[in-house]
């Protein structure tokens, strides 16, 4: 090879080397493990001598290889594997082979030599990715993999050499994952297991809290069936188990798809226009500005093998249909399970309806799946009792008047908490006397009018036992997308409701279940379709509707005050409980109720949307509500309409869309100054700061903000300005002018403090932090992001806890913690990165002090503290930065220095 004074630079492929089972090797041949150790790098010196290949350094049985060519460098390697298995190596004493095994692992990247060796972290990775071959494997990243060219010359006789993808593999130490590639050639291994790895094989599949019963011959048909097909369809009645099945089978499959195993439940997207972004985020993906995510989608997919697994999706059909069908077209490799209650209607598509448990005794005399699902759960519904043996006959007799049906099951095992195992199954016969004409349809069971009639069988067995006033509580709680409380019932219904209640969760129609102060009421989503639908043909669905969203906005305006009525400050804990049923809100007031009150119901979501990093579900909202407004020509308020675009642009801001964001603050000025509210137009001018910032606009930034607090002042408006008062602060922060910021600053506390819907989020000591922070002052920094830190942490608002707590990340750079600052920058990152939100105008700061924090530590500290930061919940992170010790406690400290 060549001499280590011509070190290869720029882009540089790093190659390691070692023998798997060396220690065993050594003890196996003893004194003879030296010379076989010296033979082979001999062995492999010589191959890699011909494709150039400078050695830096040998430690036992590694060897560290760096090279100018990416493809020379791996058919050195094939030449070296070749050599290693011609070789003729020493028996051992009883007679095993001492063949020594060696591994492989190359990686290309940046770099530079300094001092007659290499510190680029490219350099570890090549390591890592070493670390994960086997004895006699070859294995690349995908960086090194897209620098090689033709390798047909590495060949040799018998075949050319190739690169075989095998997915993506988490490597110890670095974040995200890194493609790997094995190096296929003739004379070389090709079977070998999984990569050495640190992780699982990837997946998401939803975790069960319930055991699964039977269902053998399904499990392994469904698995057949995605083995041979690309797409599959499980259809079947709501109820039947579809989810359940699909989940269980897909479980199995995790190990034939190197890609992954993604599940997206299309029951939980609101709207058609969600369902890609759905997926998308299943897979790991964020949308891309100005690029539709569909194309992301397809374009992720297009060299990979992974099963997507679409949960419901006849919740979204034309929408999921649209998708699949790219998703297939995108990729050859992609594989899609569906569950839906009706076939997608795509070329190809298997369809395979699930059928009922079996209600047949096992062969060997055990229970049927039936009769097996139905003393389980009878078990669990009695506190964990075992089923009394004279209890079988009649709970068989209950499993094969239900036919088999999961829910149906469930729910018969949820009443024997009040019914005997008798009084049930002759109920239960009762009830499906009267259902026989729902039994009777096989000669057309497909037809779309047929497909939920079991499920209506089994949900009519406790719907038709209701007197009137139970029956028009259920139609009614089908508006509610979530377990609801008792006022929010009584909102709903006419008159005292807990007589009907009560009928309703002895019925199994509503689960009552226990919280720390009050009780709570869920309803299955089966039931709940079901109920919704006879809403509809009550005639009683406007009304129900109307007074849904009533409850919504009167739900979301007592979160902003106290039992007593006062204005609190608002707490974004007390919204999360609320977002479903608002959503449910929006989607009334988007399809066929008043737009007006949508744009109500999406302000009181507007900083819920920012703080959980779901701004762009909040402008996909607004969008259709703008639609609404358009096609009925329903009248809005100027001061509502400008209230409504405020939001919206401090959405598209938070969501890196600034030329969106000044629009829509330039719309919301016009509307605003129709309305002729002072309060109003100092509210939207304050916000304009933020984007001129973003668009780098400096000067006119700085005017905006101070022209519009002077006015406010005038006006006697000036609570209104205080997003121009942040913004002014920070323009002047950015510039060094310290002392006009904090004066600036000192000044907005009584106000901030005086608006609840401020306050929580303690701006004004943010900003006061990073003033200090400048200043070089770390006890002024310490007190500010610490107050700010708690404070937004415990009022919700996790997006700015994410930049505290890279502030901190700053503040402990500063005092020489580098370690500390180095998680807690993983820490804020990869919380920044779950929030699905853009860094912000602090971005560049953050980005300068990481850099600066790397230098000081090194490639390696810094990224394991890193790493180690990244692995860390929100609330950990927090935990993290609260236990930094205060500076004025630290040994040496400048107080406590002047009282000695």
């Amino acid at each position: 090879m060549s001499a280590r004074t011509h070190l290869p630079s720029g882009l540089v492929t790093f190659l390691f080397t070692d023998i798997e089972g060396s220690t065993r090797l050594a003890q196996m041949l003893g004194t003879g493990y030296r010379p076989v150790l010296q033979e082979h790098r001999q062995v492999i010196r010589r191959a890699l001598s011909k494709a150039e290949g400078v050695e830096l350094f040998t430690e036992g049985d590694s060897l560290f290889v760096a090279f100018a060519d990416a493809g020379a460098a791996l058919t050195a390697c094939v030449e070296a594997q070749r050599e290693l298995a011609a070789h003729d190596w020493p028996t051992a004493a009883d007679g095993t082979d001492g063949r020594p095994k060696v591994r492989m692992g190359l990686h290309t990247g940046f770099a530079e030599p300094y001092g007659g060796e290499y510190t680029s972290p490219e350099v570890h990775r090549a390591a890592r990715v070493a670390a994960a071959a086997h004895g006699g494997q070859v294995l690349c990243s995908a960086a090194t993999a897209a620098r090689v060219g033709d390798l047909s010359d590495s060949g040799g006789p018998g075949g050319e050499a190739f690169l075989l993808d095998l997915g993506l593999h988490r490597l110890r130490g670095f974040d995200g994952c890194e493609r790997i590639f094995q190096l296929v050639a003739p004379g070389l291994d090709r079977q070998f297991p999984r990569p050495r790895t640190i992780d699982a094989p990837a997946h998401n599949l939803p975790v069960q809290t319930t055991r699964f019963i039977g269902r053998a011959t399904e499990r392994a048909a469904v698995r057949d069936l995605i083995g041979t097909h690309r797409i599959v369809t499980v259809v079947g009645a709501g109820g039947a188990g579809k989810t359940r099945l699909a989940v269980e089978a897909a479980g199995e499959l995790v190990e034939r798809f190197r890609d992954g195993v993604w599940f997206a439940d299309l029951s939980a997207v609101a709207t058609s226009d969600l369902v890609d972004v759905a997926v998308a985020a299943a897979v790991g993906l964020r949308p891309e500005p100005g690029r539709p995510v569909i194309q992301t989608l397809a374009d992720h997919a297009r060299d990979r093998r992974m099963l997507i697994l679409l949960d419901t999706s006849d919740a979204q059909l034309p929408a999921a249909r649209r998708l699949v069908s790219r998703l297939l077209s995108a990729g050859p490799a992609i594989t899609v399970l569906a569950t839906s209650r009706e076939p997608l209607g795509l070329p190809g598509e298997v369809v395979w309806r699930i059928p009922p448990l079996s209600v047949e005794a096992a062969s060997g005399g055990g229970f049927s799946d039936a009769v097996a699902l139905l003393v389980d759960r009878a078990s669990a519904a009695r506190g964990g009792r075992p089923v009394e043996p004279g209890d079988i006959a009649q709970l068989t007799r209950v499993a094969e008047a239900l036919e088999g049906l999961p829910l149906a099951l469930e729910l018969a095992a949820a009443r024997l908490r009040l019914l005997s195992a008798a009084q049930l199954a002759a109920r239960i016969d009762d009830v499906l006397g009267t259902l026989d004409a729902g039994r009777s349809v096989a000669a057309d069971a497909d037809a779309p009018s047929n497909r939920h009639r079991t499920m209506q069988a089994a949900v009519d067995w406790s719907y038709r036992t209701l007197d009137d006033r139970a029956a028009r509580l259920l139609r009614r709680l089908s508006v509610f997308a979530s377990p609801v409380d008792l006022p929010a019932i009584e909102w709903l219904h006419d008159g005292d409701p807990l007589d009907p209640l009560a009928t309703l969760v002895d019925k199994s129609l509503l689960q009552a279940e226990a919280g720390a102060t009050n009780a709570t009421y869920r309803m299955l989503d089966p039931i709940r379709a079901y109920a919704a639908r006879l809403l509809v043909e009550a005639g009683e669905e406007e009304q129900a509707r109307e007074r849904h969203v009533a409850w919504c906005l009167q739900a979301a305006h007592d979160a902003y005050l106290d039992a007593d009525g006062r204005p609190v400050t608002l707490s974004l804990y007390t919204l999360d409980p609320l977002a479903d049923e608002l959503r449910a809100a929006l989607h009334w007031t988007v399809t066929r109720g008043s737009a007006r009150q949508g744009l109500a119901v999406a302000g009181a979501l507007d900083q819920w949307w920012r703080e959980r990093g779901l701004v762009r579900e909040g402008r996909m909202w607004l969008f259709r509500l703008y639609e609404r407004i358009s096609a009925t020509g329903e009248p809005v308020p100027d001061a509502e309409l400008a209230a409504a675009y405020h939001l919206h642009s401090l959405h598209a801001g938070a969501d890196g869309e600034t030329v969106e964001e000044l629009r829509f603050s330039q719309r919301a000025e016009a509307a605003a100054r129709r309305a002729g509210d002072p309060g109003l137009i100092a509210r939207v001018l304050a916000g304009r700061g933020a984007p001129l910032l973003d668009l780098g606009r400096f000067d006119e930034a700085e005017r905006s903000c101070r022209e519009v607090i002077a006015l406010a002042d005038e006006q006697g408006v000036a609570g209104e300005t205080l997003f121009a008062v942040y913004a002014l602060a920070q323009l002047l922060w950015r510039r060094g002018a310290l002392d006009e910021a904090a004066d600036l600053l000192a000044s907005a506390r009584t106000l901030e403090n005086s608006r609840p819907m401020e306050r929580g989020r303690r701006t004004v000591d943010m900003l006061l932090g990073l003033v200090a922070l400048s200043r070089g002052d770390l006890v002024a920094a310490h007190d500010h992001l610490i107050v700010a830190l708690r404070s937004r942490m415990s009022f919700g608002f996790h997006l700015r806890v994410c930049e505290t707590l890279m502030a901190i990340a700053v503040r402990c750079r500063m005092a020489g913690e580098t370690g500390t600052a180095a998680r807690l920058f993983g820490a804020a990152q990869a919380a920044r990165v779950r929030l699905r939100c853009s860094a912000g105008g602090f971005g560049t700061y953050w980005t300068e002090q990481q850099a600066a924090l790397r230098a000081s530590m090194g490639d390696a500290d810094f990224d394991d503290a890193y790493v180690a930061g990244a692995a860390l919940g929100l609330e950990e992170s927090v935990a993290l930065a609260l236990t930094i010790e205060h500076p004025d406690l630290v040994a040496g400290s400048i107080r406590f220095s002047a009282a000695e």
